[in-house]
């Protein structure tokens, strides 16, 4: 036994990567409780495990007191008899005795086999849990395995299972058993149970990811998305940037001839992409947002410094909006706005509508500084020549 247990520990070491010295602590822990609970020992044991020989021993501590000191000879030794078996002992010496019983050997073997089965139990979650800690927020291709009533279940690469929650399936897709998929690491649990590694296909950074795989200058940096605002599986806003100003940002994204663009919306099912420039002006960003739709003025809130009337031509007005509010709620997302659409005519009317009441209410402001006033009355020459006789 102990040659095996000598060469399961250098295999723990070599290939799996576990440390020698973190099996050696934990074996020792588990001998020292196998022995206490076999033999009904007292507190003061120690279990050692030499890891060259594979040799396990028990052994009792005491400690050194003087004779008229003595309370339980199970933890502590009186001087004088200590002192025969090294004169150099003082009180307050710890001396350990072998009490290794003839039969442990069983019992070790078995505390040894649970600590390694254990070990490498640990080392294997670890190591999953490590390699795709590293996977978060990138994409991974894995194939579709089975489903139920809360998941979708991902065999990834490496034989782990993944999982995928009802809310990060796309609305537009239809998985079957060994269809191969493209999900994005969400989240890594590393739960009692083991790791837990949840996969997404509706999360926006899956649709960044994508753009990453087909441009060169996003994945460089030379073009930068800013901003992703995604309904999956119908239409996604894209916001991008760049410091070249030779670089086209929205022309790199789509692509000679919408190569580019294409093969994202292939791969999300058809899912629309308007892609649009980030620029530092909030106005024109706000503009370029509400693409394809023209906007005529962008009027900011003097009260709410996040939120905006946008003025658009009659005929611009339901292509702002979108069909059921998309196009104005996925602009409102992707610029942090709230926003107010109003077409040209309407906002007219209500600045006509706002004049005529201001108009209202500065003559009635000026009936009532009238009607304070108090009226000075003419002169009666009769009265004021009797005044004078008087």
């Amino acid at each position: 036994m102990s040659k095996e247990l000598v060469q399961a520990l250098d295999a723990l070491e070599q290939e799996r990567g576990i440390d020698r010295a973190v099996v050696v602590e934990a074996l020792e822990n588990a001998l020292k409780a196998a022995y206490k609970k076999q033999y009904n020992a007292a507190q003061n044991v120690e279990a050692t495990f030499d890891d060259k020989k594979g040799q396990m021993t028990i052994k009792q501590v005491k400690l050194v007191v003087l004779d008229d000191d003595l309370v339980d000879p199970d933890t502590e030794i009186p001087l004088t008899e200590a002192l025969e078996i090294n004169k150099a002992y003082e009180p307050g010496d710890e001396i350990r005795f072998d009490v290794t019983p003839k039969d442990f050997g069983r019992m070790a073997a078995q505390a040894a086999k649970q600590v390694i089965v254990q070990k490498m139990r640990e080392a294997t979650r670890q190591a999953i849990y490590d390699k795709y800690q590293d996977y978060q927020d990138e994409i991974i291709t894995g194939e579709v395995e089975r489903q139920d009533n809360r998941f979708l279940y991902v065999m990834l690469p490496g034989k782990q299972e993944a999982v995928m929650t009802q809310g990060d399936q796309m609305p537009n897709e239809t998985y079957r058993m060994r269809d191969r998929i493209k999900v994005l690491v969400n989240k890594v649990d590393n739960s009692l149970k083991g790791p837990q590694i949840f996969v997404s296909r509706t999360a926006p950074d899956l649709v960044k990811r994508l753009f990453e795989q087909e441009v060169p200058e996003v994945y460089d940096g030379t073009v930068e998305i800013v901003s992703i605002a995604r309904e999956a599986g119908d239409r996604s806003k894209i916001a991008v940037y760049t410091h070249d100003a030779d670089l086209d940002p929205v022309g790199a994204l789509v692509g000679q001839r919408g190569a580019r663009v294409q093969a994202v919306v292939t791969e999300l099912g058809g899912e629309h992409m308007d892609i649009v420039e980030w620029v530092e002006d909030e106005a024109q960003y706000i503009a370029n947002a509400l693409n394809p739709a023209e906007v005529t003025d962008v009027i900011f809130d003097a009260n709410n410094e996040q939120s905006v009337t946008v003025i658009v031509p009659d005929d611009q007005l339901s292509l702002a909006i979108g069909k059921k509010g998309q196009n104005a709620r996925l602009a409102a997302r992707l610029t942090g706005f709230k926003i107010d659409i109003k077409a040209e005519s309407e906002a007219r009317d209500l600045a006509v509508e706002k004049a005529e009441a201001n108009e209202t209410a500065d003559t009635a402001d000026q009936v009532v500084v009238e009607e304070t006033q108090a009226p000075v009355e003419p002169a009666d020459d009769n009265q004021a020549a009797t005044d004078q006789e008087d």
